[in-house]
């Protein structure tokens, strides 16, 4: 059926399950990171790199990836700051394809856990609040997050174009690390490495 349809491995996968045709992994809250999880978070120092829940809450962060999502430190949620903080359309150089590439992934994860309570009450917020998620929830889109360039515009170090690669986490389906880097040796780069001497600074 995938195949006449033109569907690609994801969106297969997620229309299997809405026909339960496949067995829904089991979840608990509240969701937590595994604490050698974080030790590698924290090993990573030129990397920003966070761990995103099932309802895309940010759970964890290194240093510098809470330095790159400034506002993201204290249990934020990715699609809240996405489409409900006017700050986030100056900051993603590409503003929609964020946003479309972002309910995408919400809608696999909600594919897959579509009963657990933190996915409904961030879905319920999101189609009362914003006219725009709810725009693109309705197209019914399902992917998860792919390697990708980003583009940011950070108020302290200008812009930074990132490689971006997500990774599930075994330990806790329905968990994703996103990590970034830059291209070594390019203006990213520098402004990279500013910003981690910068966060290191404000720690101290």
């Amino acid at each position: 059926m995938g195949a006449v349809l033109h569907l690609d491995d994801d969106a297969r996968a997620h229309l299997f399950r809405l026909a339960g045709l496949t067995p829904r992994p089991a979840w608990s809250a509240p969701e937590r990171v595994d604490p050698e999880l974080l030790q590698l978070l924290d090993g990573w120092p030129h990397n920003p790199a966070l761990v995103l829940g099932r309802a895309y809450d940010v759970l964890a962060g290194n240093r510098l990836g809470y330095a790159l999502f400034e506002s993201f430190h204290g249990g934020a949620n990715l699609l809240v700051k996405l489409f409900l903080d006017p700050d986030a359309r100056s900051f993603y150089g590409d503003w929609e394809a964020a946003a479309v590439n972002t309910v995408a992934g919400f809608r696999l994860l909600h594919g897959q856990y579509p009963h657990h309570p933190r996915v409904r009450e961030v879905l319920g917020l999101m189609l009362d609040r914003s006219p725009e998620f709810a725009e693109l929830w309705r197209r019914n889109e399902a992917r998860g997050k792919r390697a990708e360039v980003k583009t940011f515009h950070h108020r302290d170090v200008g812009e930074l174009t990132l490689r971006m690669q997500s990774f599930d986490v075994r330990a806790a389906p329905g968990q994703q690390l996103v990590a970034y880097h830059a291209e070594p040796g390019s203006p990213s780069a520098d402004a990279l490495a500013l910003l981690g001497t910068l966060a290191v600074t404000a720690d101290r």
